[in-house]
Parts: structure tokens; C-alpha cells; sequence
């Protein structure tokens, strides 16, 4: 029988009372295969959508017993929810790009869990399995998941666990080849992982307490430090070419402060033919009269843009006069939002 109503005989029908009983069993069978769907519903649901806990930048490498030493990558942040065949990839700025990585939600659609949270980086390795923010903003190479976190799993939260435990979940999870991979731990003793890091020519690093739970703001809990400095900037303005050079000279750049726009100095590497001409055109709808910044940029045949754009930077140092030495542009980013662009200290 197997628990389901079978077709009523002639015998069936002339017995009284039978028509109501059938009729109650089915209603309760119904009802009963409602919860029971009801119940498989919300279990295929994760009960939160979060913001990334972040890394507190701090001046040198260390060693601590009970911390773990990771590769820091140069990628997009990116949170991922797996809820029964659904797949959503979230931004750190709560933009949902599920469409702009199709291969690493697919993958993710494919783990046997039915409900997963994890977090993590999307990058692009180059020739020497160093990943490089230059080539996933230009779309060259495969994009890789490369998760550090697994904050839900199957109808439990796992945030409030330490680190140790959630990294072992993670660690856990079967078909984790291809476009996703497990983040990279670089060795055990803190010092030794930041001269690896140095030498494989790598972002630097991020080291984290084992016992910590996830936390979703900047935590002391999580620390990173970098080989090289690399980071977020406003572009709010654009000298005029000069030479042989088209569309515009270099790019000003700014950080936010309490009291608002601060020039942080510009930048006029970086670009090939084709970026000049997307920024350019980019730029067209932003041009605003009225500089933007706190200070004076001390910059002539200047054209301001409003502070909507923000470009990913690399650079030597800050000088003195808290100025940029030496920046690269290295593209543009659209997961973090201008207002939120301050100085990493």
C-alpha cells in the first residue's frame, strides 16, 4: 500500500460511511504531503544573507600559535548560496553576479550539499599560479572560486563556530576541483609564509585565528599583510593628454576621510588604447564643474567627475604629504561602492 489511498471498490462504495472516511484520509494525506513540502522548502532556504567579514591591515608578518597563514588573493569578493538547484554569487556590495560567473555557479550547483553559504575570491591565476586582479577585470583567463569560509551547511548556521571547525567542513566538501579550490594555506609558521609569499610574488597574506567565529564587519580576528601595496581609490577628475596619448592624461585619485573627498594624487600608467577610450567614454556622463576633493590638487587643465567610479591601484608607498608613489592602474572595480573607499592603514 505504502501509505497511499488505492481506488475505491463496488464493495468499497456501498459500505457507510466510506465516501466521508475517504475523503477525511485524503484531506489528511494532503495536508500531511503539504507540511512535509513545506518543510523541504525551508530546509533548501538559508536564513541569511550577510556581509563579509574583512581583514585588518597591520604593518609586518608575525607568528602565533593557533592561527592560520593564507594566501591573500587579488581577485573580487564574493559570497555564494546554494539553495537546493538555485545558485546565487553576491558581491561584497550586495550586487548579485550569478550571470557574470556562470561556470563557478554551475560548480557550486553541483556540490551534493543542498544548502551552502560559503565566502570567498574570484580570481584569475597567470602562467606562474599568482592571481592577478588585471586579468579577471579584462577577461582574460578562467575564472576561479577559490573559498576560505563555509558560514552554512545543510540547515545549520556555522558562524558562530571557530574557524578550525568550519575550515574542516569546508575541507570536507567533495567535487572542490576544477573552478573551485580550497584557499591556498602557504605554511604553517607565519614568518616563513610572508618570505613564500615574497618570493611567489603574491598579494601577501591573511592570517587567521583558528578559534575566532565569523564576524561580519573588520575584525582583529582576521589580519592581513601585504608584499606590495594595492588598493581601492575614487577617480574624480582627469587631466588632458598630452603627446601621442588620447583621451585623457592620467587619472585623479582620492580616499574618503570623516570630512570627505581627500586627493591622494593621480595616475597615469597602466592604460593600453582600449582602456583609455572605455574610461574616457565612461567618464563623459560624470563630468561635474565643481572639484570634488577636500584639498587643492594643485593640478592644471583638470576636468572633475562626480565620485562614482572607483579603480583598483597599486603603488610603492605613501609619501609625506600622504601622496601615491609610483601607481599603476589596474582596473576598474564595480563590487565596492565609492563612499566606502578609505585609506588602509
Amino acid at each position: 500500500m505504502n501509505g497511499e489511498p488505492q481506488p475505491a471498490t463496488a464493495l468499497d462504495r456501498e459500505i457507510p460511511g466510506f465516501q466521508n472516511a475517504a475523503t477525511e484520509y485524503r484531506v489528511h494525506n494532503t495536508n500531511r504531503l503539504s507540511v512535509r513540502r513545506r518543510k523541504e522548502t525551508s530546509l533548501a532556504k538559508i536564513p541569511f544573507r550577510v556581509s563579509p567579514m574583512l581583514a585588518t591591515l597591520v604593518d609586518g608578518p608575525f607568528d602565533r600559535p593557533d592561527w592560520i597563514f593564507e594566501e591573500k588573493y587579488d581577485g573580487v569578493r564574493m559570497l555564494a548560496y546554494k539553495e537546493s538547484s538555485r545558485v546565487s554569487l553576491i558581491s561584497r556590495n550586495g550586487i548579485d553576479r550569478t550571470d557574470r560567473y556562470p561556470e563557478i555557479a554551475r560548480a557550486i550547483q553541483h556540490l551534493k550539499s543542498d544548502t551552502l553559504a560559503l565566502d570567498g575570491e574570484v580570481v584569475v591565476f597567470d602562467a606562474r599560479k599568482v592571481s592577478r586582479f588585471q586579468l579577471l577585470q579584462q577577461g582574460k583567463g578562467k575564472p576561479r572560486f577559490a573559498i576560505f569560509d563555509c558560514l552554512y551547511r545543510d540547515g545549520k548556521d556555522l558562524r558562530r563556530q571557530p574557524l578550525s571547525s568550519r575550515r574542516e567542513i569546508l575541507e570536507s566538501l567533495s567535487s572542490l576541483t576544477g573552478v573551485l579550490q580550497v584557499s591556498a594555506k602557504v605554511a604553517p609558521n607565519g614568518l616563513r609564509a610572508f618570505r613564500i609569499a615574497s618570493q611567489r610574488g603574491f598579494e601577501g597574506i591573511v592570517c587567521k585565528d583558528l578559534k575566532s567565529i565569523y564576524e561580519s564587519r573588520r575584525s582583529r580576528s582576521w589580519l592581513k599583510v601585504k608584499v606590495h601595496h594595492e588598493q581601492e581609490f575614487v577617480i574624480a577628475g582627469f587631466t588632458k593628454p598630452k603627446g601621442a596619448r588620447t583621451d585623457f592624461g592620467a587619472l585623479l585619485l582620492g580616499v574618503y576621510t570623516r570630512k570627505g573627498l581627500r586627493f591622494a594624487g593621480k595616475v597615469g600608467t597602466g592604460f593600453d588604447d582600449g582602456t583609455l577610450r572605455t574610461l574616457r567614454k565612461n567618464f563623459q556622463p560624470l563630468i561635474h564643474s565643481k572639484s570634488p576633493f577636500l584639498n587643492d590638487t594643485g593640478e592644471r587643465d583638470v576636468t572633475f567627475l562626480k565620485p562614482k567610479l572607483v579603480a583598483q591601484i597599486s603603488f610603492t608607498e605613501w609619501t609625506k604629504d600622504d601622496k601615491l608613489r609610483h601607481p599603476v592602474f589596474l582596473g576598474l572595480r564595480d563590487d565596492k561602492d565609492a563612499i566606502d573607499v578609505r585609506r588602509e592603514e
